[in-house]
């Protein structure tokens, strides 16, 4: 079956004419004038494959992901090196200008059987309203080339949540510093679209939006671990240093953190870090996919992301009245948006004033009977004062009150234990006291 392809650009020889003449495997159904008439062509479902003769540097791999979500691979001509290198890094299959139309026929059949295999149902997947899933994420491998280079073993932790500030960001930065602590290098990622906020936990001067830079090179396939560690602000402890990717410092510049970009830049991460902490967003709507544009930015394809590509998701849920449902009608979403992720339960601020008497035992119960029948991981308790510190000066719990049970537990939950087991964190300081007396 003959591969219908739409071409833009003139090259030198006129392969595009070469390729109409074939008659073979492929067959040239529109000559786009630009890059953008190319584009409509794609989204109309009229092609398979698209061949750009000229313009290629104007190629990013937010484009390039998205024409790969309706099943279109690209083959761009371009006889610089440096050009070719930065096209495959961004999924596009180069060729020579001087390659004769047979090759580059059979170029772009194995472009087309490529992006056919790492993506077999994407026409069933654009209509789901969600994200590009994390399989979509990886790069089409160049055709004839050297193999590609091995991913990074780095593991990605994501922090999410429910709306209501549950304290996603708290818990994000501190198993950052737990981690740094326990000798691992780390990198914290804020890439919450709504409301950024490490820089100014961790009392960082930054406008500059460190993942945004990153995004801003991933997305013209310029992003290596080199400029990766530039861009990463270090956060130095008396214990250990990690670095950290600042999020954005308006609400209204989400386009910036698109889906494609930040797949390169988390999989960057990996190569330079052993653990990827990534404070994400609430919402999992994709309601920007209902409209008729399909190739716009998506105001939440940073946390989707996030979440897809994640190791290890935390789910953060208040320990309170109101905190609980929202967690578990959240967890219900969440398994519809990203059903891979199966998160670990996590109930943060646990205070008997919220919760009763023995309130981990009261939530414990609480849980197994209106719960979505996921355990809870850990139960974290309110220290508002410890808290308090830590945001004053600019710092993390473990400089400013390293002895604080919150402290502690998510100690516990990320690295080995620094206590005994306990039966309450709540409780423990009340039972010594006791236990003195």
């Amino acid at each position: 079956m003959s591969i219908p392809v739409v071409t833009v650009g003139q090259s030198q020889e006129d392969l595009v004419g070469g390729l109409e003449r074939l008659h073979g495997p492929v067959t040239v159904v529109r000559r786009c004038g630009e890059l953008t008439e190319l584009l409509a062509a794609c989204q109309s479902g009229l092609a398979r494959a698209a061949v750009i003769a000229e313009g290629s540097e104007e190629l990013t791999a937010s484009l390039v992901d998205r024409l790969a979500a309706v099943g279109v691979s690209i083959v761009a001509l371009t006889d610089d090196a440096e050009e070719a290198s930065r096209l495959r890094g961004i999924g596009v299959v180069p060729a020579l200008r001087g390659i004769d139309p047979p090759a580059l026929a059979s170029r772009i059949s194995d472009a087309v059987d490529l992006l056919s295999g790492r993506n077999p149902g994407h026409a069933h997947h654009r209509n789901t309203g969600f994200a590009d899933t994390a399989a979509e994420m990886q790069q089409i491998p160049a055709v004839g080339e050297s193999e590609p280079v091995p991913a990074g073993q780095g593991q990605i932790i994501a922090v999410w949540g429910p709306t209501g500030a549950p304290g996603r960001t708290l818990v994000a930065t501190n198993i950052a510093a737990e981690l740094a602590a326990e000798g691992k290098s780390v990198l914290l990622v804020d890439a919450d679209s709504y409301g950024a906020s490490i820089a100014a936990v961790l009392g960082l001067l930054d406008e500059s939006a460190g993942l945004a830079q990153a995004c801003r090179l991933a997305d013209q396939g310029l992003l290596d671990t080199a400029a990766l560690k530039r861009i990463a602000t270090p956060v130095f402890t008396k214990a250990g240093e990690f670095r950290v990717l600042t999020g954005i410092s308006r609400a209204d510049r989400w386009t910036e953190l698109r889906a494609a970009a930040l797949s390169s830049v988390l999989e960057r991460a990996r190569e330079i870090a052993d653990v990827v902490v990534v404070d994400a967003g609430f919402c999992l709507e994709a309601d920007e996919e209902l409209s008729f544009d399909t190739m716009a930015p998506r105001r939440n394809a940073a946390t989707l992301r996030s979440l897809e590509v994640a190791d290890t998701v935390y789910a953060v849920g208040s320990a309170d009245a109101i905190g609980v449902p929202r967690l578990v009608r959240a967890l219900a979403e969440l398994e519809l948006a990203v059903p891979q992720a199966s998160p670990r339960v996590v109930l943060n601020k646990v205070r008997p004033s919220s919760a009763g008497r023995l309130p981990e035992r009261q939530l414990a119960d609480a849980w197994d009977r209106y719960g979505p029948g996921t355990a809870v991981d850990a139960y974290l308790p309110a220290d508002f004062d410890a808290c308090d510190a830590a945001l004053l000066s600019g710092s993390v719990l473990f400089e400013a009150a390293p002895a604080s049970a919150l402290r502690r537990a998510i100690a516990d939950l990320v690295c080995a234990p620094v206590q005994q087991n306990r039966k309450s964190s709540v409780l423990s300081s009340r039972a010594m006291r006791l236990l003195k007396r």
